[in-house]
């Protein structure tokens, strides 16, 4: 049977005198079929195995010969977290997305009022100190005729509880890290207690004794309602700021150029009512709940200085109110 077609013509590309094909362009970069060329070792380096990566955001490696690990757990942050911040500064915003962040907030009740039983605890023992310095230098007479006639020896316990308040305010890692923060605080309080029971040796026994009845008082009062109260104090911080800049200058000035019984009043019922509104502030912003700001749970060694300086300086002008009060 013959072949439908010549088998010698140039044009049928079944025919066996048909010229061959030219080569085949091979594919370029980019196009399907592409094969990454291999490279020669360089001298010196150890191939590595190819072990894969993860993408952001998927689960396991590229590489499927790779064991696929196990996709790990983050709790959920609430909208609008920042990384970036810390959890729970000394001060902060209630309403602060870092706040409560990670479960370690201080809205949980159990937490809160552990920090509040610790910073307690810790204030009574510097309080407790405290009047045991008073009463020795206020009953013992040799000590409050040595303190007459040595009035300068004050000079020391003021250096030293103005420089323990500066660390302790102004350093965290010292105030939050034990025993370091004991330490600090048991020094401020041995000084400052050295300065009250200086202070107190100045007045009448009978007046001290009015003075710390009062003021134990005024601060149980001022603490039952701190935490009764709906109203939110901790918004105040800058207006008690300021007024406590007034009474400093007011003081500065009267000590200086008006030294009057009258005048001296004035300034204690001033100084009297500026820490009392202190202490509902301090106290207030150690609760914590839903309060605007509110301390960290680890800031128990700046909450008990707050509340104990806050105390001192009401006991300090109520003797000077009790004193111009019982004036003959």
């Amino acid at each position: 049977m013959s072949a439908p077609y010549p088998t010698n013509d140039p044009n049928n590309p079944y025919s066996a005198g048909y010229p061959p094909y030219p080569p085949q362009q091979q594919p370029q970069w980019g196009q399907p079929g592409y094969q990454q060329p291999s490279y020669p070792p360089q001298p010196g380096f150890q191939p590595q195995p190819n072990v894969g990566f993860q993408m952001p955001g998927t689960t396991g490696f590229a590489n499927p010969s790779y064991p696929q690990p196990s996709q790990p757990y983050y709790p959920q942050q609430p909208s609008g977290y920042d990384p970036s911040k810390p959890i729970n500064p000394p001060y902060m915003e209630g309403d602060d997305p870092n706040f409560n962040a990670a479960g370690m907030g201080f809205s949980d009740k159990s937490i809160r009022a552990g920090f509040i039983r610790r910073v307690y605890s810790i204030l009574s023992v510097q309080l407790l100190v405290t009047l045991g310095f008073v009463c020795l230098f206020v009953l013992n007479q040799d000590v409050k005729l040595y303190a007459h006639r040595n009035p300068q020896l004050m000079i020391i316990p003021m250096i030293g509880t103005i420089a323990l308040v500066c660390v302790i305010a102004c350093s965290e890692s010292a105030r939050r890290s034990s025993p370091t923060n004991i330490i600090l605080l048991g020094l401020f309080t041995f000084f400052e207690s050295l300065l009250v029971g200086f202070i107190s040796s100045t007045y009448a026994p009978n007046i001290v004794l009015m003075a710390v009845g009062l003021t134990a008082v005024v601060v149980i009062g001022l603490t039952c309602f701190a935490f009764q109260t709906k109203y939110d104090f901790t918004t105040c911080g800058g207006f008690l700021c300021v007024c406590l800049l007034l009474l400093t200058v007011g003081s500065l000035i009267g000590a200086l150029f008006f030294r009057n019984d009258l005048g001296n009043f004035i300034i204690a019922c001033a100084g009297a009512a500026i820490f009392s509104m202190y202490i509902v502030y301090d106290t207030q912003i150690m609760m914590g709940g839903e309060k605007s700001y509110s301390l960290s749970p680890e800031e128990y060694i700046f909450a008990a200085l707050n509340l104990y300086m806050d105390i001192i300086q009401l006991f300090i002008y109520m003797l000077r109110i009790l004193k111009y009060l019982n004036q003959d």
